[in-house]
């Protein structure tokens, strides 16, 4: 695929590249850019970046006839939108008309939907271009994005913004990347337990779970009812706030004030951090300190515990009747078994050899133990005691919100071992108890560690339903952090 911009940029037109899509669609409807511009920007970055494995399907034609229908409607006196004439990625197990869905997995390669999910076209009716289906971890069972089903020759998996030498995390790994990377402004991912917030701090970007249920989640994959939601992804708070606007008609509250922020600090997230995490989370910490920010030490004692006892029971389970389910409702012509026969990846075919298709979890002792009996815990009970110890600690504590470094590493090397059981544990372990619970959390970039100069993260998490309380304390971290 060739890009040639039709058209050679004057020199007072800003830079595409660091446009938020709020900025962008705005510099559109005033014709100081076109849509057409923008779109071929995005493209030719994309082309570029080959190597990094980031997109599945690259909608170039469609998204340039787009482009240029919006600009000749604008230059006829048509009103503005939201996004209008911007362009966005859309990870691969979220439906868009006309495109296909792989999930990241070859059996449902030829799989393409003719309606896009609710939470795409809301974005789309406010004027959004889909530029492309980014890649992901195989059928989002797992962090590292080293799909071995869809990559350039010689390069597996989706690849790291910063070094391409490393993972770029995932599930929704594509569209860190793509995010990080300016091949677009803002992305849609899917979280279940990591898998957006994860690969933007791996990459250098703003990523946000939302309360589950706060977004629609017809039209997408799943993995697991109970904990899957969408989630946007962008390179400042300003648009995560903006796409959240558009998907559920919430206000976007003003950035609160230092002064009335008050973040707990709980030493279970703060353990096995590696040096360079750990020096640039401490660093921020001083400088939200200095802000007037008030950092408050709690206990979460009974954390770690009661969130194993919903994490993989939940996830096991649900992945196996979910995915059949989703088979059905889509008319496709596979069974659960088809679908795992073609499983590229090693560890997300075991994940359902082993575990998912006999209804199997390994126990206390390592021993396989029978799984519905320890979901229909982790449902009837389990949740409730996890989100409990959440609200205990935020009501005893008077939080606005938990704070902790997003992943405990820097992005690990890319290889056929990084997508081990070890590294997944690792992976997940600040991000994951807080899916579980059903909270919101938004992941802000922290700039890079001072030995790997990768890029560190880290997180804010409140009680269900504080999105929007979230999103303005976070805009108030990042006025501070990027001072």
């Amino acid at each position: 695929m060739k890009i040639i911009n039709p058209s050679d940029l004057a020199n007072t037109v800003p830079d595409l590249s660091t446009l938020s899509a709020a900025d962008a669609a705005v510099l559109i409807y005033e014709q100081k850019i076109s849509s057409e511009q923008l779109v071929c920007a995005c493209l030719s970055r994309i082309e570029a970046q080959e190597h990094l494995n980031a997109f599945i399907t690259v909608n170039a034609a469609q998204a340039l006839a787009q482009a240029k229908a919006w600009d000749k409607y604008l230059a006829g006196g048509g009103e503005p939108l939201p996004l209008g004439g911007v362009p966005i990625a859309v990870k691969d197990n979220i439906h868009v008309a006309g495109l296909p869905n792989t999930a990241g997995t070859l059996a449902l390669k030829n799989f393409i939907p003719t309606a896009s999910a609710p939470v795409i076209q809301k974005l789309i009716d406010a004027g959004a271009i889909i530029i492309g289906k980014s890649n992901m971890h195989e059928l989002a069972f797992g962090v590292t994005g080293y799909n071995g089903a869809y990559h350039m020759p010689g390069v597996k998996g989706v690849r790291n913004a910063r070094n391409p030498s490393r993972i770029a995390g995932g599930s929704s790994s594509g569209s860190a990347v793509a995010v990080a990377t300016s091949m677009v402004p803002v992305a849609i991912g899917t979280d279940t337990g990591a898998s957006v917030r994860q690969p933007c701090a791996l990459n250098g970007c703003v990523g946000f779970r939302p309360t589950t249920g706060r977004y629609p989640q017809t039209g997408i994959t799943p993995i697991s009812h109970t904990r899957d939601t969408a989630g946007p992804m962008a390179r400042s708070v300003g648009d995560i706030s903006l796409l959240d606007r558009l998907i559920t008609g919430s206000a976007v509250l003003p950035p609160k004030p230092a002064n009335r922020i008050r973040l707990g600090i709980a030493h279970y997230f703060w353990q096995a951090l590696d040096d360079d995490v750990s020096q640039q989370a401490h660093a921020a910490l001083a400088m939200l300190r200095d802000a007037g920010i008030t950092l408050v030490n709690v206990e979460m004692p009974e954390l770690e515990q009661a969130n194993a006892a919903v994490s993989f029971p939940v996830v096991m389970h649900e992945g196996k009747h979910d995915l059949i389910k989703y088979l059905q409702e889509q008319d496709l012509p596979l069974t659960l078994a088809d679908v795992v026969q073609q499983i590229a990846s090693p560890d997300v075919r075991a994940i359902f050899e082993h575990g998912i298709i006999p209804g199997l979890i390994p126990d206390n002792n390592g021993q396989p133990a029978p799984l519905p009996p320890l979901y229909d815990q982790a449902i009837s009970q389990g949740i409730a005691r996890l989100l409990a110890i959440y609200e205990h600690t935020f009501r005893e504590n008077e939080l606005d919100g938990l704070i902790f470094p997003t992943s405990p590493v820097v992005a690990p090397l890319a290889n056929d071992e990084v997508s081990s059981a070890e590294n997944f544990a690792r992976l997940i372990r600040n991000v994951d108890p807080g899916s579980n619970a059903r909270l919101p959390g938004l992941s802000l970039p922290i700039g890079n560690g001072p030995t790997s100069q990768l890029p560190v993260g880290i997180e804010i998490d409140g009680l269900p339903g504080s999105d929007a309380q979230i999103l303005a304390i976070g805009a108030t971290l990042e006025q501070i952090l990027k001072q």
